[in-house]
């Protein structure tokens, strides 16, 4: 059992977990039909929020994070507001202007550390090592100290994706969700039908920077440094990919496209062909694998008809009929 919960394997699967919230993140904006690429600036908000209020206020981490997608959220708001008569890719080209905005702002403001980024955030992986240290003597489950802080960051990390999962569910079969259905199935009927386009527009915005920035506050937390690179156009593509190819129609496919394509590029790590190593072109591996899921499977693996049940079909009043009058014919009666 120590074998298998090696911190490294611990260490992906938190690391997929923060990637299934980014991926659940822009899925609640396309549930409204917005195409958005300005979850990764969102995200960058997420991080250097929680990481200046832990490096310079010295603020504990279980108020930085939630801070963090707090600040996200209201900054989503403006924004929101501000594209809301965009659509399609022209929403997408605002959204992607605001990533690289933002990617900028955090170079050059002071405080930041520039292009270096923040350093010397405080680790819950080794808050949490400390912690139990303190509590046994000896680690229990046969397990290091490590592992046992590596294992307990996990769990949470995964906890909040399904409480998460568990919320948008519920949603979905809210008026909430209806709504965000009507909008993106034909946004001008919705609004005719008495549907606030606007209100739930910026809503949706709100929830999906919401989550963007608890993950890039679990992402500062659970690594030592930050940086602006680390928030650039590839992030924005890369969580847009964890979407599409798990499938935008149904929450767990976005979750589902995050481990599959995080678990594909760990694998391509150590891989190399004609001696080169094949986690170098892991961006174009991506873009081919997206053209492939679009021309076999655009609707992505998960579909909302996977989880449906299709029980013996039930016959309408008039097919009833039909069939009651044919029944009789059959036996000589007359109808």
């Amino acid at each position: 059992m120590a074998e298998l919960l090696n911190n490294y394997y611990l260490q992906i699967f938190t690391f997929i977990g923060i990637n299934a919230l980014l991926s659940l993140s822009v899925y609640l904006v396309l549930s409204t039909g917005q195409l958005t690429l300005g979850n990764a600036g969102f995200l960058s908000l997420g991080a250097f929020t929680t990481a200046l209020l832990a490096t310079k206020a010295g603020w504990p981490w279980w108020i930085n994070i939630p801070l963090g997608g707090l600040a996200a959220a209201v900054v989503a708001v403006g924004l929101g507001f501000a594209t809301l008569r965009l659509r399609g890719i022209y929403l997408a080209i605002a959204t992607l202007g605001f990533t690289e905005t933002i990617r900028v702002l955090w170079v050059n403001l002071p405080y930041t550390g520039g292009s270096l980024g923040i350093r010397n955030i405080p680790n819950i992986n080794k808050l949490f090592q400390r912690f139990i240290q303190t509590q046994f003597d000896e680690a229990p489950l046969g397990l290091s100290f490590s592992q046992l802080a590596n294992l307990t960051v996990m769990l949470g990390v995964w906890l909040v994706v399904t409480l998460t999962l568990l919320f948008i569910i519920r949603q979905g079969k809210s008026r909430v969700g209806r709504a965000y259905t009507a909008i993106r199935t034909d946004e001008v009927a919705a609004g005719a039908m008495g549907v606030d386009v606007v209100h739930y527009k910026v809503l949706a915005f709100a929830q999906g920077a919401f989550l963007a920035g608890v993950a890039g506050g679990l992402t500062a937390h659970t690594t030592f440094a930050i940086a602006p690179a680390d928030f650039a156009f590839n992030k924005a593509v890369e969580m847009l990919t964890y979407v599409v190819v798990g499938g935008s129609g149904v929450a767990f496919g976005p979750v589902l496209g995050a481990t599959a394509l995080i678990f594909m590029s760990e694998s391509l790590r150590d891989l190399r062909i004609l001696g080169e190593r094949m986690s170098d072109y892991r961006l174009i591996i991506y873009g081919v694998l997206m053209m492939v899921i679009m021309v076999i499977r655009p609707q992505g693996i998960l579909t909302p008809g996977l989880f449906k049940f299709r029980g013996p079909a039930v016959p309408s009043d008039e097919q009833a009929g039909v069939r009651k009058e044919r029944r009789v014919r059959r036996k000589g009666v007359p109808s």
